[in-house]
């Protein structure tokens, strides 16, 4: 990923040096202890465009999960924070981990609230990319991908309450397409609890894997992609009819929201 950053004003005479010290900051919202709170990149001048630096964040680097804000470094002044301009984000569409890597890093620009840059970060590895989700009678069918382990027999998803991780989950089948699974996950069973997350288990004893949707250029998914609730009556065939709704969290990850009616 690269950031062009156009000054208002000629660069001073020390940005244009090799050695002029300008730099781009990316800073840690989650003061992750384990892991740098400023990452620091260079900034040179961009050949034939006066007024601009140019700074690239390596795929080698890797920025713990959370957000980020950017920040201009000019040697002389504070830092400060920088306004979104114009993102390129094709190269983020659809995008395929190789499947020789050994972590996977997803890096998304976007514009917070109050207008400034910022980025959303990811490590995720092995990854459940969830892909199309559709609502059917009384229950969703998710299409997804897995990369970094295979689906083998016996994989299977598994919603997990998240106010009671110790509880049983509800588990169904997950059928292997190649790389890719197919689930229907049953919304009567889902009644009991008003949230839960959607993992999915590779095969026999396999560690859960997160399913999420990352690999794409929307950095916050829960304002844009919105899915129908569905009205249905709780397993046990005690107590009112519920709404069950298919959602992403505010980190991308999957999950189902259950409401009770009034």
């Amino acid at each position: 990923m690269t950031f062009d950053v156009r000054l208002p004003a000629p660069l001073p005479s020390a940005a244009a040096s090799p050695d002029h010290g300008a730099g781009l900051l990316l800073r840690s919202r989650s003061g992750d202890p384990d892991g740098p709170e400023t990452v620091r990149l260079p900034l040179a001048p961009v050949a034939g465009d006066p007024g601009t630096l140019r700074a690239a964040l390596p795929s080698t680097v890797r920025l713990a999960e959370g957000r980020w804000n950017v920040f201009l470094a000019l040697d002389g002044a504070p830092p400060r924070r920088l306004l979104p301009g114009v993102n390129d984000l094709r190269s983020l569409m659809d995008r395929v981990p190789h499947a020789d890597r050994t972590w996977l890093g997803v890096y998304i620009p976007y514009a917070t609230k109050n207008g400034n840059l910022s980025v959303r970060s990811w490590q995720r590895w092995p990854h459940a990319e969830a892909g199309e989700l559709r609502v059917v009678d009384g229950g969703l069918v998710l299409r997804g991908r897995l990369y970094g382990a295979g689906v083998a027999p016996g994989a299977r998803l598994e919603a997990w309450a998240r106010r009671h991780p110790d509880g049983p989950p509800v588990v169904v089948e997950a059928v292997a397409e190649g790389t890719g699974f197919t689930a229907e996950l049953p919304y009567p069973p889902l009644a009991a609890h008003p949230v839960w997350d959607l993992w999915l288990r590779p095969g026999g004893s396999a560690e859960p894997v997160r399913v999420a949707r990352i690999l794409d250029d929307i950095a916050d998914k829960k304002r844009i992609f919105t899915y129908p609730a569905e009205r249905v009556r709780p397993a046990s065939g005690d107590g009112p009819d519920v709404t069950v709704t298919p959602y992403y969290t505010l980190s991308n990850d999957l999950a189902v929201r259950v409401d009770a009616q009034d």
